[in-house]
């Protein structure tokens, strides 16, 4: 895991999106982390996965960027996922209003990530909601050694698939498990699934 200092950019709590002060965080700190690594941009779209022309259009903050797109960065960058979103900043106390806070959602968009801390450094602990459309089957790959995912079901019925096997949880049930392994979040109700994640780095 890296411990370089977050790059300072401007307010992120909003959408990833056109006209979007999120649009020029991600950029910025998607540029200034790939350049500290020495990786071209061909390099890093190579390394994530990821086509040139996209990561091009993404790190000019010319179009929105997926949380797909954002886990395939921050796995090849090897720094932790909110690095990406971060603006730095200082202590004290923060509220964060759901109306100014929209989530970051995957391609298809049946599944949606909501951060509930304010985005400023890196950080130990995470702590996001998560929603899942009904069918919805999220894969995961391993994030970095050390990391742990801790879920408590709001709503709905879920399965989890972890290094271990799949487990089976409803509202109000609770899991932890080590998230250095290949992973996944399926809903398997009639409705939308609510849940609450919160995510241990060790750096």
């Amino acid at each position: 895991m890296s411990t370089t200092s977050t790059p300072r950019s401007t307010d992120p709590r909003s959408t990833v999106g056109d006209a979007n002060p999120l649009t020029g965080v991600i950029a910025e700190n998607i540029r200034s982390f790939r350049l500290r690594q020495g990786l071209s941009v061909d390099a890093l779209a190579k390394l994530s996965g990821n086509s040139r022309a996209e990561l091009a259009a993404v790190e000019a903050g010319q179009g929105p960027s997926s949380i797909d797109f954002l886990w395939t960065i921050a796995r090849a960058l090897d720094v932790p996922f909110s690095s990406l979103l971060s603006s730095g900043g200082s202590g004290g106390t923060t509220v964060i209003r759901r109306a100014d806070s929209r989530p970051l959602a995957s391609r298809d968009g049946r599944f949606s990530s909501r951060a509930l801390f304010p985005f400023r450094g890196e950080r130990q602990v995470e702590f996001y909601e998560l929603r899942l459309a009904p069918g919805t089957d999220e894969r995961a790959d391993a994030h970095t050694i050390g990391t742990v995912e801790n879920i408590l079901v709001g709503r709905g019925v879920v399965e989890i698939e972890t290094g271990d096997g799949t487990h089976r949880l409803e509202e109000g049930d609770t899991i932890q498990f080590d998230a250095d392994a290949p992973h996944a979040y399926r809903n398997v109700g009639d409705g939308e699934a609510l849940l609450y994640l919160v995510m241990t780095y060790v750096f």
